[in-house]
């Protein structure tokens, strides 16, 4: 596995000036490599796509509410929504429809999508690595959390599905007033883990992670799984920062910080490895 990532401490101007719907990343080459980034002080990972493969339901229970609503909606075009906050998902459907949504009927339709998606998702599976890597976080000292726009209520049976020896640390959308692409998913989870955001590394496989990430300036590591298999054109290279190249199913693996700088182990064989 090849890894490429983002620093975001070089962002052309502070957070609170970043329009996470409009941001883009900061002329001249991006770090590349593992190597190119300090330690973490702390991880926070999507959920739906990045963990759990459970995009292709994602999909479908959208597919069949716009079905059932009576508006239009072509696969790619919400294969290349999900990870989005799921009212904003709603919307940019309804948009190209010729339709506009209230705040009440867009949230009616991302409640009803969740539905779908419950009687869709019964038998989700952990991605290649996943659980892996999670039980050795929980057994290292480094800080940990999942940051997803999903609703509480159905995150249930995907967290369930990755078989954890302990209970994470879960920021979903029904805490904040806005998921992705805005920060607030992230930067609650860092609060929640008690360490900066800038210190944290992001992980996420959909264009939406990465714009929350860099909204957030907290560096992101993207991996083409489930958002970036699901939406066709999507490469080695991406918009909002860059993205793995998995030649394998064994994950990266990490090391409680403060050990020194040299990356020994699979770690430093996963960043270096073609």
């Amino acid at each position: 596995m090849v890894i490429d990532a983002t620093d975001p401490s070089d962002a052309p101007a502070p957070l609170e000036a970043v329009d996470p719907s409009e941001s883009t990343p900061p002329p001249g080459p991006l770090p590349s490599g593992l190597a190119g980034l300090p330690d973490p002080s702390g991880l926070i990972f999507d959920l739906d796509g990045t963990l759990v493969d459970t995009v292709e339901a994602r999909i479908q229970a959208w597919l069949e509410t716009f079905e059932e609503v009576g508006f239009p909606a072509e696969r790619r075009h919400v294969a290349g929504l999900i990870g989005a906050d799921g009212k904003r998902l709603a919307r940019e459907v309804a948009e190209v429809a010729g339709r506009r949504l209230s705040d009440d009927r867009a949230e009616a339709i991302d409640r009803r999508a969740g539905e779908r998606y419950d009687t869709i998702n019964l038998d989700p599976r952990p991605l290649a690595g996943a659980t892996d890597l999670l039980e050795a976080l929980h057994r290292s000292e480094l800080p940990w959390a999942i940051a997803t726009s999903s609703r509480a209520d159905q995150v249930t049976a995907s967290i369930r599905a990755l078989g954890l020896a302990g209970d994470p640390h879960i920021i979903d959308g029904s805490q904040v007033t806005q998921a992705k692409p805005a920060p607030e998913l992230l930067l609650h989870a860092a609060e929640r883990l008690g360490v900066s955001a800038r210190g944290c590394w992001y992980v996420g496989d959909a264009t939406w992670d990465m714009r929350a990430a860099r909204a957030a300036a907290m560096p992101s590591i993207g991996i083409p799984t489930g958002g970036l298999r699901a939406e066709p054109g999507r490469g080695r290279r991406h918009r909002h920062g860059h993205v793995t190249r998995r030649t394998g199913d064994r994950p990266p693996t990490t090391r409680p910080p403060g050990r020194g700088r040299s990356r020994k182990g699979p770690l430093a064989a996963s960043a270096r490895r073609p």
